[in-house]
Parts: C-alpha cells; sequence; structure tokens
C-alpha cells in the first residue's frame, strides 16, 4: 500500500460503515473489497437490508475513490444505483469495487457484492465527483 493509502484507510470507514461492521481487506484506486455481516443488518423478515447492502457499495467506491483522487481531491458521491438479484440471511456478504472510469473530476466504480458462497446479491454503480480539497 502506498504512504496515501495507508493515510486514507488511517481514516477508517466512517461512523455509518463501521456500526454496520464494515473492514476493508484490500485497497488500490482499481479494486478495493470489503465485507460486511448480514447479522445486525437485517430488515424485520431476516433478510439483508437492501440499504445495507448500498451503504456496502458507496463506503467501497468512495474510498477507492479518494485513493484515486489523492490528497487534493475529496470524493463526493453524486450517483449510486443497485440491482439487488438475491437475499442473504446469515455469514457475511463482501463486496468488490472495480473501477469503470477514472478521471480528473468523476471516477466510476461497479461494485459486485456476494454471499459466503460466492453468490452474486447485489450489483452497484457508483459515481463520485472529486472536489477539490479545501487547503489543497
Amino acid at each position: 500500500m502506498t504512504d496515501y493509502a495507508e493515510h486514507v484507510m488511517a481514516f477508517g470507514v466512517g461512523e455509518l460503515a463501521e456500526s454496520m461492521g464494515i473492514e476493508i481487506t484490500e485497497a488500490s484506486p482499481d479494486r478495493l473489497v470489503g465485507r460486511m455481516p448480514v447479522a445486525g443488518n437485517r430488515q424485520p423478515y431476516g433478510l439483508l437490508h437492501g440499504g445495507a447492502s448500498v451503504v456496502l457499495a458507496e463506503t467501497l467506491g468512495s474510498i477507492a475513490a479518494a485513493l484515486h483522487g489523492g490528497p487534493e481531491k475529496a470524493p463526493v458521491g453524486i450517483e449510486i444505483s443497485a440491482t439487488h438479484h438475491r437475499s442473504a440471511t446469515s455469514g457475511h456478504v463482501t463486496g468488490t469495487a472495480t473501477a469503470i472510469s477514472l478521471g480528473r473530476t468523476l471516477a466510476t466504480y461497479e461494485i459486485v457484492i456476494v454471499d459466503d458462497e460466492d453468490r452474486r446479491t447485489c450489483t452497484a454503480r457508483l459515481t463520485c465527483l472529486l472536489r477539490d480539497r479545501p487547503g489543497a
């Protein structure tokens, strides 16, 4: 990991993502992987909440965009979409954010989320605006 990647990772995943149990397992601007427990993130019917999958997707894509933007840029999510393919009821889900387009002002990622059996549960796409960081 580069010094800047270590700096970004030192910030953690953010309050919401921390309370949901999201942890990063691999990090680069082109590919970022993280996982989240299903327990504690279910809707009343015992299924992983769709919003939890979207939080995982936005967390992974935003951290990858921060790595791409470097210390002078701050990523701000401007568009996210998600398709939920199947439910998860236990274990963990793992998301992989893969860069689709990395530009000077926009970064777009596809985030594929799978269950412990490697079955796709959700596919999301996130676009982040890379804003100038104040004081940079």
